[in-house]
């Protein structure tokens, strides 16, 4: 037994000694915490596992990759031996090689490989070969799909974990299989897991969860927020009264919606950190940049009563990404999302309530990377990313939204004022051909919808329900 990068690594003999006592199958534990196998095809799977989980094997079982039967006779075969089980493709010829395999037993049609003799499998009789360990965990969406990769990593000894939906948080087996193993290297089978399953992984191991329980902020959840600006009442009702009294009064929200409803609904605060302004400013970008120490109080309140944060950004004449960065700090506490608010993102030239703002899908997907990087650094819970929107325009070739981040739940916030019928139909347009997010939102304005709709009519009538319902 050795460590390598901190891991355990069982060789089951000498790796550089081809006459090891164990003889010609040498089996290896991966020293990569997190390996991804960017495969297309099962066979493409199958073969590059082998390569990761076999250092040698004098004999290997090749398999025809469109003939089910013959994959299940070489994957029996394979098991009794205790050799690796490859797939007929492209790919063979480099794994054989690999493998420094001398001889190869064929079920179905298979190509030959150059210099190694190939024989066509006959079930053998005999005692099957003594069971290996391997500290590796190998994760699939389908054992069924997989077969034949899945049949190597048990000859090999590894753990299987099924991850039917490719993200670990949405599979309480797979999170406990995982967390079971939390130090263990994993190996991760096709292009699925492609994109953040370094990130979702590890949150399961690690049993990093959401302030209100579960892995993910949405679905599953509703977040009921009020929305504004500290100490100033003309921004929102957030603005209204005092820290402690808008923790009160934002649980009474919460409790409002639970009465007519069995869903699970997460008392919230959108606070503005940015405020648009009609001065230029020291700055020249017609934005108030609100400091983290001002801003703490309410966080820290927040984060005391199980209250979800949301910072809203109003960025003047500067970018999203710019003023993000300066709430780092507030960023990196797990019960604080990010809002932009394209209405107060300004053209050079361009000033407030002369122009509605507008942004680039490019500004977005930027904020939203770095989001997404910072919630995978500091191995945080998936976080809200909020954008607001009451006109097409806001957003430019919104299609083009990348909505892929696993660190985090991307919700369109469709937060238009005015008569209920003209709020009907901007919720309608912004959801017609709308990137595929994961949860809409809904404003209610107390002082300027005509008229605002009350809880119960807020969840009745507004559908698909809205994931976040803000009151401004």
């Amino acid at each position: 037994m050795a460590l390598v990068a901190g891991l355990a690594v069982s060789l089951g003999g000498d790796a550089d000694d081809p006459s090891s006592s164990d003889g010609p199958v040498v089996t290896r534990t991966p020293t990569q915490a997190v390996d991804v196998i960017e495969s297309a095809t099962p066979a493409q799977s199958a073969n590059q596992l082998a390569r990761r989980l076999f250092l040698r094997s004098r004999t290997a079982v090749v398999v025809d990759r469109r003939d089910p039967a013959a994959q299940q006779a070489g994957i029996r075969e394979a098991e009794r031996l205790g050799v690796p089980v490859l797939v007929s493709d492209p790919t063979l010829t480099s794994v054989v090689k690999h493998l420094g395999a001398t001889s190869l037993l064929t079920a179905g049609r298979v190509r030959p490989v150059d210099g190694v003799r190939a024989t066509r499998l006959e079930a053998g009789a005999g005692s099957a070969a003594a069971p290996r360990t391997n500290d590796a965990v190998v994760v699939t969406r389908s054992r069924k799909a997989n077969a034949v990769a899945v049949a190597t990593a048990r000859i090999a000894g590894a753990t299987v974990v099924e991850v039917p939906s490719g993200d670990p948080r949405t599979s309480k087996a797979a999170a406990t299989a995982l967390r079971a193993r939390p130090d263990a290297p994993v190996i991760a089978l096709g292009r699925p897991f492609a994109r953040g399953f370094a990130y979702t992984s590890q949150v399961v191991r690690r049993g990093v969860k959401q302030p209100t329980g579960g892995y993910l902020a949405l679905p599953g959840k509703h977040y009921t927020a009020m929305y504004g600006h500290p100490g100033a009442p003309q921004l929102g009702v957030l603005g209204e009264q005092g820290v402690r009294a808008s923790v009160e009064r934002v649980e009474r929200l919460a409790r409002k919606y639970r009465r007519i409803s069995s869903a699970e609904f997460v008392p919230t605060f959108e606070i503005i950190a940015t405020v648009a302004s009609g001065g230029a400013g020291k700055d020249k970008n017609y934005s108030n940049e609100v400091s983290v120490k001002e801003l703490t109080p309410m966080v820290d309140a927040a984060e005391k009563a199980g209250v979800y944060v949301i910072l809203d950004l109003q960025p003047g004449r500067t970018d999203f990404l710019t003023q993000a960065k300066q709430y780092r700090a507030l960023l990196e506490r797990p019960h604080v999302g990010l809002a932009l608010d394209p209405e107060w993102r300004l053209k050079p030239k361009q000033k407030h309530l002369r122009q509605i703002g507008s942004v680039t899908v490019g500004e977005v997907n930027r904020t939203a990377d770095w989001l997404a990087a910072l919630t995978r650094r500091k191995l945080l819970p998936q976080k809200l990313f909020v954008l607001h929107q009451f006109s097409t325009s806001m957003i430019s070739d919104r299609s083009r939204l990348d909505t892929g981040h696993a660190e985090l739940a991307s919700v369109i916030h469709v937060d238009g004022s005015g008569p209920q019928g003209a709020k009907q139909g901007t919720w309608k347009v912004l959801r017609q051909n709308a990137p595929d997010v994961d949860g809409w939102g809904w404003k209610n304005f107390i002082d300027e919808d005509e008229p605002m709709l009350d809880v119960r009519q807020t969840w009745s009538q507004v559908r698909p329900r809205p994931e976040l319902i803000t009151y401004q």
